[in-house]
């Protein structure tokens, strides 16, 4: 078991505030195993009694991880599981409780007095309804990212948000992860110079990782409620496939654009505080996963971020592949003109340089050895007298690199989870980085990029007004 002083040596000594104003340093009588996991400080409830109660809408594969990873919080209790196949409510049961209310109408949920927040893991098409639907209803949304499966789509979300005075926290972890965090406090600081470019990947290799989930040995058409699945998609024959793999399809699903850049839009915005870029140009191909799905399986992106009073103007070159034959990988790269910063998922490496203050020469790769011997050495002498060795730095030298890992067993999610029910007992949506509006700016992109490859043309946004620009 760590000691609280080993721990926190682990992470560098560091002091950085968070998300919330919650701290990196963990109060003493927190125990070893729950600061492995997290490094945020959950708001104790005040008493046995003192409980949130949640409701899980769509109980697949992220809505389980969801739903556990939100017990771990203290004073948080599950009382109703809606989902739309009917073995999966059977499972709930199993798992959570035989006290629970099971449904396969949402809407049965949000008139339950007794359910003061809700998880929405549901296909991307159903998020925008349910997440507004809820808000009107009074309670607190976390709802999976992408916030919507259309860009104009947003706008209604952030008008209920605000209209409701609840919480909304899209559910892309990295606004609350301990690396995401520490990087944003080194860039803010100055650490890597002025931002000139940022590359980006989230690739995978397997099939589950390009969402070829396993299906059911038989599905009765009876447990599944087809026609309130499709929803505003178009109908189409019982085809319980595009159910349980829905992501491989445009109609119901993002692709890995908004699926997988929205997770690294969200740590780019997160570290720098942008609010997103102008432009968008976007490849998409469908090379390996030839499974029958119309989703993508390789998006690559340019997006040009413009000068703010945050930050310098920069390209962001993106990237997801689901048929890497590299292993399955996420990277991003912020690239200062004094540093980088290598963030992983749960770490990072800064690697800084001191520029010359005294102009550069060499007697290898550089114009001098082409003058005549005696001009070369009239030149070092007068240099030499210019800029005293010593008194001015004349070479490049490299800055002992700083690292940051997240100790072993933590979870970002649970910080995530920890930022939203801090957000919901202080009664203050505004604790929540990643709103209906932050929301908005991390998946406009992500689907301005499937815009892009589908009209074969640049996609131009606004990121102020949250709106797409119209062309010259």
């Amino acid at each position: 078991m760590h000691s609280r002083r080993n721990f926190l040596r682990q992470l560098g000594g560091s002091s950085a505030l968070l998300a919330g104003g919650a701290s990196l340093l963990i109060p003493d009588q927190v125990d070893a195993q729950t600061y492995r996991q997290s490094l945020l400080e959950s708001i104790k409830p005040r008493s046995a009694a003192d409980s949130i109660n949640l409701a899980l809408i769509g109980a697949g594969i992220i809505g389980h991880y969801d739903l556990d990873c939100a017990l771990k919080v203290p004073g948080t209790k599950v009382v109703a599981i809606a989902d739309l196949y009917q073995p999966r409510l059977e499972r709930a049961k199993e798992v959570w409780g035989n006290n629970l209310l099971i449904t396969r109408d949402y809407r049965e949920i949000l008139m339950r007095k007794e359910v003061d927040a809700v998880l929405i893991c549901v296909p991307d098409h159903w998020h925008d309804y349910i997440a507004i639907d809820a808000l009107k209803a009074g309670k607190h949304v976390y709802c999976e990212k992408p916030m919507v499966h259309h860009i104009n789509e947003g706008y209604a979300v952030i008008e209920a948000q605000k209209k409701s005075g609840k919480v909304l926290q899209v559910g892309s972890q990295r606004a609350s992860a301990s690396a995401i965090l520490e990087a944003k406090k080194r860039y803010e600081a100055g650490d890597i110079g002025e931002l000139t470019a940022v590359e980006a990947f989230l690739d995978r290799t397997d099939a589950l990782g390009a969402w070829q989930y396993t299906l059911p040995p038989k599905v009765d058409p009876n447990d599944l409620d087809w026609n309130t699945f499709l929803g505003d998609a178009p109908k189409r024959p019982f085809e319980p496939v595009r159910f349980f793999r829905w992501r491989n399809y445009k109609d119901y699903g993002t692709g890995v654009a908004g699926d997988l850049f929205v997770h690294l839009l969200t740590g780019l915005h997160t570290v720098t505080g942008s609010l997103g870029p102008s432009s968008i140009y976007a490849l998409g191909d469908l090379n390996y996963w030839k499974d029958g799905r119309d989703a993508y399986d390789l998006v690559t992106a340019l997006l040009n971020y413009p000068q703010t009073e945050k930050n310098a103007s920069f390209p962001l070159a993106m990237r997801v592949n689901l048929a890497t034959g590299a292993g399955g990988d996420i990277h991003t790269r912020l690239v200062g003109t004094t540093g980088v910063i290598d963030i992983g998922w749960n770490s990072f490496v800064m690697n800084r340089l001191k520029r010359p203050n005294a102009p550069m020469y060499s007697k290898g790769y550089d114009a001098l050895f082409t003058y005549p011997q005696a001009m070369q050495d009239q030149f070092v002498k007068q240099y030499d007298e210019k800029f005293p060795e010593g008194q001015f730095v004349r070479e490049i030298k490299n800055e002992p690199a700083v690292s940051f890992a997240a100790p072993e067993g933590y979870d970002d999610r649970l910080d995530h989870m920890i930022v939203f029910f801090n957000a919901i007992r202080e009664n203050k949506p505004s604790l929540v980085k990643e709103d209906a509006e932050f929301g908005l700016r991390a998946a406009a992109p992500s689907l301005a990029a499937n815009l892009s490859v589908e009209q074969k043309q640049v996609i131009h946004w606004d990121p102020v007004a949250m709106k797409l620009a119209k062309t010259a």
